[in-house]
Parts: C-alpha cells; sequence; structure tokens
C-alpha cells in the first residue's frame, strides 16, 4: 500500500532580539494602562458627581445633606437626603433577605436533585429573567402584582390591625398597593437570577471527591449538602448575593413605578417611599434652578459612595470566604 507523501514541517520563525527584549515589557505596560485606566474612571466618575453637587453639599454641609430630612426644592430650597437613603437601604438588604433563599433552594434543586432536562428549563427561565427590562418588571408591578397585593394581602391585614392591634394600624401605612413592601417583592424578583446563577455554579465546582467522600462515610443526601457541598460553595454563594445587593442599590425605574415616591419620615410597611435613584430618575428633568440640580448630582454622589463601601466590605468578606477555603 502506498504511503501518503510526509509534509514537510512547518519551520516556525524566531523572534527577533528587540522582540525577545521589548516584548514582555510592552504587553506588560499596556495591561497595566489598561488595568489602570478602570481606577482612573472609577476615581474620575467619584470626583465629577462631588463635582456636579459641590454646590448644594457645600450649602447643606457634607453630613448636613446626607442627614437631612426635608427635600423641598420649590418653597424653602432646602435638600436632605436621608429618607432617600434610608428607603435605598432598607428595600435593598429586604429584597435580599427575600430572594437569597428562593434563590439559592432554586441553585440546590437544579444542581443536585432535578434531572437534567428540568434543570436545564428551570436555569434558562431564571437566566431569562435577568434579561427583562426593568420597566418591564414595573409595567407587571402597576398591573398585576400591586393589585394582587392590595386585595390577597394588604387590606385583610389592615381591617385585621384596625380591630385587633389598633397601634400596629399607624405603622402599615396607607394599603393602597403602591408603597414601600410592594417595591421589597419585585426587587426581590428582579434580583434573584444573579444569586441562583452564582451559587449555581459554585455548587457544580465543588469536586466529585468530596461528595464521594462523604458518601462514603456514610452520610445522606441532606448531610452532604449541609456539611461539604454548602461550605464549599460559600464563596460563590455570598458573590451572588452581593452581586444582587449591588443591582438592587441602583434599579431605578421598576421601584419607582410602584414605591409610591414619598420622602416624608417615618417610613411604613404599606405606604410610600422612595429610593436614591428613583428620585435622580424622576426629578433630573424637573430640576430647572442650578440648586435642585445640583442637589440632584450629589445624590448620586452619595450612591456611589454607598455602591463603594458595600463592594469594599463584600471583597473584603469574599476574601475570607474563598470557594473551597477552610478558612472561617
Amino acid at each position: 500500500m502506498q504511503q501518503a507523501p510526509v509534509q514537510p514541517s512547518v519551520i516556525k520563525r524566531q523572534p527577533s532580539a528587540i522582540y525577545r527584549v521589548l516584548g514582555d515589557r510592552i504587553f506588560l505596560a499596556i495591561v497595566l494602562l489598561l488595568a489602570l485606566s478602570i481606577v482612573a474612571l472609577t476615581l474620575g466618575l467619584g470626583y465629577y458627581l462631588y463635582l456636579g453637587g459641590s454646590q448644594t453639599i457645600n450649602k447643606e454641609g457634607f453630613f448636613g445633606f446626607l442627614t437631612g430630612t426635608t427635600w423641598d426644592p420649590a418653597l424653602k430650597l432646602e435638600f436632605g437626603i436621608w429618607p432617600y437613603v434610608l428607603g435605598t437601604i432598607i428595600t435593598s438588604l429586604s429584597a435580599l433577605v427575600l430572594s437569597v433563599p428562593v434563590a439559592l433552594a432554586a441553585a440546590i434543586f437544579t444542581a443536585e436533585y432535578a434531572p437534567r432536562w428540568l434543570a436545564g428549563f428551570i436555569n434558562y427561565l431564571v437566566d431569562l429573567m435577568a434579561a427583562v427590562p426593568s420597566v418591564v418588571y414595573g409595567i407587571w408591578g402597576i398591573f398585576v402584582l400591586a393589585p394582587f397585593l392590595r386585595e390577597a394581602f394588604y387590606l385583610p391585614f389592615f381591617l385585621w390591625a384596625a380591630e385587633n392591634a389598633p397601634w400596629l394600624s399607624r405603622y402599615l401605612g396607607n394599603p393602597a398597593g403602591y408603597g414601600m413592601f410592594t417595591g421589597i417583592v419585585i426587587l426581590s424578583s428582579m434580583v434573584i437570577p444573579f444569586t441562583a446563577a452564582l451559587s449555581r455554579d459554585a455548587i457544580n465546582l465543588v469536586p466529585a471527591a468530596q461528595r464521594e467522600g462523604a458518601y462514603a462515610l456514610g452520610a445522606t443526601r441532606w448531610e452532604v449538602m449541609q456539611t461539604v457541598i454548602l461550605p464549599y460553595a460559600r464563596g460563590g454563594i455570598f458573590a451572588g448575593a452581593m452581586l444582587a445587593l449591588g443591582r438592587a442599590l441602583g434599579e431605578t425605574m421598576a421601584v419607582a413605578m410602584v414605591i409610591g415616591n414619598g420622602n416624608i419620615l417615618p417610613y411604613t410597611l404599606f405606604g410610600p417611599a422612595s429610593t436614591m435613584p428613583a428620585v435622580i430618575a424622576l426629578e433630573l428633568k424637573e430640576a430647572v434652578e442650578d440648586l435642585h440640580y445640583s442637589a440632584i448630582i450629589g445624590v448620586g454622589f452619595y450612591l456611589f459612595l454607598i455602591a463603594f463601601i458595600v463592594n469594599s466590605a463584600a471583597s473584603y468578606l469574599l476574601n475570607k470566604l474563598k470557594v473551597g477555603s477552610q478558612r472561617a
């Protein structure tokens, strides 16, 4: 049998002496420049936000603008953003509390218990939730969620409290359907995909040897989940929760459409509230006075600071909870 002709080997061109000397240095300089550009962009963003809001910040004081409770751009020209800061923190943390158990349960079910066809279908739907625009969530909240909560939960609970616990009624507010709790519910549904996706990936990355060792020692499926998989994947689960918190802090339209947009303390459970992104979106085009416009930019600056502090704390804690790490 005639053999096929042997193809001559391709001779690779040797790099020049200049490339060998300068190639790594040029590549390092380019990578370093691109990395520093991210830092410069972040610092520049914070600086220009402060510069844009400095007129109002200097008038009210750095902490006075933050802790003030009066927002009156029309008559008194007083600007205090504490109601918006408090509304942002309450809605974001409450949405995280509601969403993490649901997202973690979905991740555990699809990664460990569901058949492959069902897991793929559920994962597709969860990932699709992250791609839905926030204004679509807002429309759903206006026409579906708010009326449902009002009829099925707010009114019955409000009437029960009025008859059996009158002291509780003043903490509930107006059960019209558009208020803080409605904003929390819609916000929690929006951040579920972020925690679920990262938790699912972290659980899938747990080595099979970890599972097999626990099963070999006689552990049940739940004991393997509790003592092996979840401790090993805790870093990824925490990262997903922090990503969801970051999304919740900056969410704008969906929350603004259902939260009622009230700026008076104290907030009530069913009554109107507002958040920092919502007030920026709703009042930016209405700011005709320089002081009002500066106040809106100042809200963005403080929102930037809050997001920076939250993400810095999350990065520090994440280093303590690395995937697979045995450190506490």
